[in-house]
């Protein structure tokens, strides 16, 4: 038998960047359990639409916790209240009848409000383009034993390559640091042989970047670890400040 729940939803809505914001209160109403939390905001947003009123925008695309289109800091947390999920995986069975829930759009100076809990979170793609790949000639994919990577090197390479880049560490770090998500980059291919003949270069460039988007620097707080959908680890901002040490040795 599925069960329903009535809920007061405190929302974050703002236009725009340079748009003073502020909360507004709306009922949830008759909301089932077995939903996802967006799908939760579906039925608010078609409730506001038939009273003439403007949905709220979210981020959102495959609603399966890959994507890392979603977030939202909900009571607080991004991504809500239940470890390693995603908002769109979080299920409205866990939250109670008559609850208030406060929800936030992501909270740093490099993610400026587009409208509502929409961000540009466009700053980690930056990190991205400035160094996060290997250039390698193209042509018809390697016999998989031409470069053999340890077992527990290749485990700890996919750990880092788990990172959806969902901003959910930025959203917690109290300094709106990006380090968990570029060391988890920075990881990803320091990690494995084809990654090394750029590694200083990369390292650098990235850093650089990440600085210049305005993301704040890391406390050792470890909030973005507690926080993180996948739960990446801060071993790997450890890596990214050995491969940033490195780059100074190097003319």
């Amino acid at each position: 038998m599925t069960t329903t729940i009535n809920l007061t939803l405190k929302v974050w809505r703002q236009k725009g960047h340079a748009v003073k914001g502020g909360l507004e209160t709306y009922p949830a109403r008759h909301i089932s359990t077995d939903m996802s939390f967006l799908e939760m905001l579906d039925v608010v947003n078609e409730q506001l639409t038939l009273n003439g009123k403007d949905p709220i925008a979210f981020d959102h695309d495959c609603r399966e916790g890959i994507c890392g289109m979603c977030g939202a800091v909900v009571n607080g947390r991004p991504h809500g209240p239940e470890k390693g999920t995603t908002l769109c995986q979080l299920h409205m069975r866990h939250f109670s009848d008559g609850d208030t829930i406060v929800v936030e759009p992501w909270r740093s100076r490099a993610f400026p409000v587009i409208k509502d809990l929409v961000t540009d979170r466009s700053a980690l793609d930056k990190i991205i383009q400035a160094g996060g790949y290997v250039s390698v000639n193209t042509g018809s994919a390697p016999e998989a034993n031409t470069i053999l990577i340890s077992q527990e090197t290749a485990e700890l390479a996919m750990d880092s390559a788990a990172c959806i880049g969902c901003g959910a560490c930025v959203a917690a770090c109290p300094n709106g640091s990006s380090m968990l998500f570029t060391g988890a980059k920075v990881s990803q291919l320091a990690l494995l042989p084809q990654g090394k003949p750029e590694a200083a270069t990369r390292t650098a460039k990235m850093v650089r970047t990440m600085d210049a988007c305005g993301f704040g620097n890391c406390a050792n707080e470890m909030e973005c670890e507690a926080e993180c959908p996948k739960e990446i680890s801060i071993t790997h901002i450890a890596r990214l400040n050995r491969e940033f040490i490195k780059t100074g040795f190097l003319s």
